[in-house]
C-alpha cells in the first residue's frame, strides 16, 4: 500500500537544552513539517510513503531532501524550485514555561508555488491514501487552492483521504480557516484535531478548560460523533493531552469509527524531551493502525504509544519503529535497558 502526505517540509532552528532565544548563541537544526513527519514516521514502520511539496533547488533545500530520503521516504515527486524553503525557530518550555515557536516562512517555495504545476494524476499514481493537514492550505490562497485539487482528485480516484485539522493562529485567523476548511470536508474520509482545532476550523464548540489537567472524556466522544454526522466521515479521532505543565502530560487518544467510539491507553509522559510532532505522529499511528488492524480499538491505541514516544525524542521527526510502539502497546513502559 502507499501512502503520501502533502505539505511544507522547513528548516528548524531550535535553542539548545531549554535555553531561551536572548540566551542563544547558536541553534540545532532538524527539519520537519506536519505531513514530512508524518511519512517519516510511516516509513519508519515499514510503509511505502511519499512526500509531496515544493522546494528550493540549493543547496538548504537539498539537505532538506536528504532528511527524507535517510529515512526511506519516497521524495522523487517533490517538485523543485522557488525561492527558498520555511523556517521555524523554536524555544523549548520547560515546568510552567511554555515553549514558543517564531515563523519565518512566507513566500516559501510550496507557499509560492502556482497550483497548475501540480499534476495530481500523476503525483497520485498508485497512492491508497492521502494525508494532508490544515497547516497547508494556511500558508497562501496557491496553497489552498493546491490542497483542494489534492483532495479532489484523490476522491476521483477512490484513494481514502485524512485531514489533521491542526489550526495555527500565527497563520490565519479562526473565520479565514473555516471559509476555507469546511468546504474541503466532503472530500475527506478521516479526521484528526483536538476540541481547538475543531472549534477554530469547523466552529464546533467544546465546553471544559484543556489546560486544567483534566479531561471530560463524554464530551469528546460526542464531538466526534457530531463531526462524523455532520460531514460524513468514516472516522474522526483526537489526541487527549492533559497539560499539567510543559514537561509533564497526560497523554490518551480517542477514535469514533462506524459509529463507535473507541479510548486509548493512558500514559503519563514525564519528563517530556520534545512535543513538536506529537499530534504528527499520533496521525502516522493512526494511518498506520487503521491500516494494518482489524480491531479500530487497536488502530487508537498504536497511534497513542507511538505519539507518547515520540514526544520523548528531540526533533520534529518520530525515529521509533514498529517493534518499539507495539512493546508499549503491549504494556511495557517500564524503560528498562533493552540487553
Amino acid at each position: 500500500m502507499k501512502y503520501a502526505t502533502l505539505g511544507e517540509l522547513m528548516l528548524r532552528l531550535s535553542t539548545p537544552g531549554n535555553q531561551v532565544y536572548v540566551q542563544a548563541t547558536s541553534f540545532d537544526v532538524n527539519y520537519g513539517g506536519g505531513e514530512a513527519n508524518v511519512a517519516v514516521s510511516l516509513a519508519n514502520y515499514g510503509c511505502d510513503a511519499c512526500f509531496l511539496s515544493k522546494i528550493p533547488t540549493n543547496d538548504i533545500g537539498q539537505s532538506a531532501v536528504n532528511s527524507l530520503r535517510q529515512y526511506g521516504v519516497d521524495t522523487s515527486r517533490i517538485l523543485r524550485g522557488g525561492d527558498r524553503l520555511g523556517i521555524y525557530f523554536l524555544q523549548t518550555g520547560a515546568s510552567m514555561r511554555a515553549s514558543k515557536v517564531i515563523y519565518d516562512r512566507a513566500h516559501s517555495a510550496i507557499a509560492e508555488a502556482k497550483p497548475e504545476e501540480f499534476d495530481f494524476d500523476e503525483l497520485l499514481e498508485g497512492v491508497e491514501w492521502l494525508h494532508i493537514s490544515g497547516i497547508t492550505p494556511a500558508l497562501s490562497a496557491n496553497a489552498a487552492e493546491v490542497t483542494k485539487l489534492a483532495l479532489m482528485k484523490a476522491k476521483e480516484k477512490g484513494i481514502t483521504t485524512s485531514f489533521d485539522l491542526n489550526f495555527r493562529s500565527k497563520l490565519w485567523t479562526k473565520e479565514q480557516a473555516q471559509a476555507c476548511m469546511v468546504p474541503l470536508m466532503k472530500y475527506v474520509d478521516y479526521a484528526i484535531g483536538n476540541e481547538e482545532d475543531a472549534q477554530n476550523c469547523l466552529g464546533f464548540h467544546l465546553e471544559g478548560d484543556v489546560t486544567s489537567g483534566k479531561l471530560d472524556v463524554e464530551k469528546y466522544e460526542a464531538m466526534l460523533k457530531a463531526l462524523c454526522k455532520q460531514y460524513g466521515f468514516k472516522g474522526a479521532a483526537t489526541s487527549l493531552r492533559e497539560s499539567k505543565s510543559a514537561s509533564w502530560n497526560g497523554w490518551a487518544g480517542a477514535l469514533v469509527k462506524d459509529g463507535q467510539f473507541y479510548l486509548s491507553k493512558h500514559y503519563e509522559i514525564n519528563p517530556i524531551v520534545d512535543r513538536v510532532g506529537g499530534g504528527d505522529s499520533f496521525s502516522a499511528g493512526l494511518i498506520y493502525g487503521l491500516t494494518h488492524y482489524e480491531d479500530p480499538s487497536d488502530a487508537i491505541n498504536f497511534a497513542v504509544a507511538a505519539s507518547a514516544l515520540k514526544q520523548t525524542i528531540p526533533g520534529d521527526y518520530n525515529h521509533v519503529g514498529l517493534k518499539e510502539v507495539e512493546v508499549l502497546m503491549g504494556g511495557d513502559a517500564s524503560g528498562r535497558v533493552q540487553r
